[in-house]
């Protein structure tokens, strides 16, 4: 076990779930570092009842003024999920980066409640094989760049769920059960998505147990009826649900239980990890995926074609950016604010039907639509001279005539 000896006993901020991982942490930093912990829970609305984290922490010795729950949907929402959505990011084509996009706030947080308290270390219960690892810990050097970091999972001989639960079990650490009596998926939730990796999940041909999901419905079972609704959009920023102003946060969550009732939302897939190797996954993105559609559908008339499709050939780099961690990186504040600034006329509304599964765009209008019937109407019109297009024609194609 590689202990740095010159960072015991000192203060260190843990990011702390009250989890299986974080709890044995909370423990071996006390242990094996002597380490004053104090621990940040961050509630990006995971849907739990985050009380217990604090009690847990209580129970394994943290003082009550050193546990910090912060409530932080809002800033999620505004400052990180939606900026991401403006650019209709998916990573590899398929995942919206419901967990990348939320590890920068949190090293945000904890690097801010480091300075407050006076520690020079900062610790996370990412594991040595994953993505999460370096999001934290770029994003804790963006911040501070003297910030020390421990990561126990690069250090300690823990390296399996059964140790962890062993040693918990040791030193009387809560472990939490599935209804199988087994420890749980690992899940990470917030909320822009649930994600579910490891168990049955580790064979990309096992499918995933249907009692597994959280937020969605199967889309078998959800209702035949379905449901239309419209989103307001303003500056690419969805403000409004079937006519109803609603905060960030709280648009998000309507959404979510609006696409879970209707089976939206749910991707199984297989992702190249930024350290090299392939990774399985299932999420539940319902609202997300709601947004996705409803967004494109307002860029759709709103967007110039050219700014429309050098944003879609700038995606896959910046959705690269945020699965790689790189949220503070010049080149990400860079892509963003060309993405903000296509934003301008991106205003207006879309009407959707969510219907098992599906979320299908029925119609958009805007005051500052591209769209012209005028243009467009296979009937006579005045505005359109159809005979310019052979002289387009022409000019484009010589290139062609001339290599032919």
């Amino acid at each position: 076990m590689s202990i740095n000896e010159h960072l015991k006993n000192q203060k260190v901020v843990l990011a702390y779930s009250g989890g299986l991982d974080t709890s044995v942490i909370l423990r071996w930093l006390q242990d094996e570092y002597n380490a004053e912990v104090i621990t940040f829970t961050a509630d990006l609305g995971q849907g739990e009842e985050l009380e217990p984290a604090r009690q847990k922490a209580i129970l394994l010795g943290i003082k009550a003024e050193h546990i910090f729950i912060d409530d932080l949907k809002e800033e999620f929402v505004r400052d990180y999920v939606f900026p991401m959505f403006r650019a209709n990011t998916l990573y590899e084509g398929t995942y919206l980066l419901g967990t990348s996009i939320a590890r920068p706030l949190i090293a945000k947080r904890q690097i801010e409640i480091a300075r407050n308290v006076g520690a020079n270390i900062v610790s996370h219960g990412a594991t040595g094989k994953g993505n999460d690892q370096v999001r934290f810990e770029l994003g804790y050097y963006a911040l501070k760049p003297d910030i020390r970091v421990i990561a126990p999972w690069r250090e300690w001989d823990l390296n399996s769920r059964t140790k962890l639960i062993e040693y918990a079990q040791r030193h009387q650490i809560p472990v939490a059960k599935d209804k199988h009596d087994e420890p749980p998926y690992s899940m990470d939730a917030n909320l822009l998505h649930i994600s579910y990796e490891g168990k049955m999940l580790e064979d990309p041909w096992v499918a995933p147990d249907a009692s597994m999901f959280r937020w969605t419905v199967s889309p078998k079972d959800a209702p035949e009826s379905g449901e239309t609704i419209t989103l307001t959009f303003e500056r690419g920023d969805a403000v409004a649900l079937n006519g109803e102003p609603l905060s960030p946060a709280t648009l998000l969550a309507r959404l979510n239980q609006i696409g879970g009732a209707h089976g939206i939302g749910r991707v199984d897939l297989v992702e190249n990890r930024y350290v090299g190797m392939k990774s399985r996954g299932v999420y539940e993105t319902p609202g997300g995926t709601i947004l996705l559609h409803a967004h494109r559908a307002i860029e759709s008339i709103t967007l110039d074609r050219g700014a429309a499709h050098l944003k879609d050939e700038l995606m896959p780099r910046y959705a690269e950016l945020i699965y790689n961690g790189y949220w503070f990186a010049p080149e990400r504040l860079m892509l963003q604010a060309a993405i903000d600034a296509s934003q301008t006329r991106v205003c207006g509304e879309v009407r959707l039907h969510l219907y098992k599964g599906n979320v299908i765009v029925e119609g958009r209008m805007s005051d500052r639509s591209l769209y012209s019937a005028a243009h467009v109407t296979f009937e006579e019109d005045v505005v359109y001279d159809q005979r310019d297009a052979a002289g387009f024609i022409r000019l484009n194609a010589l290139r062609l005539r001339l290599a032919g």
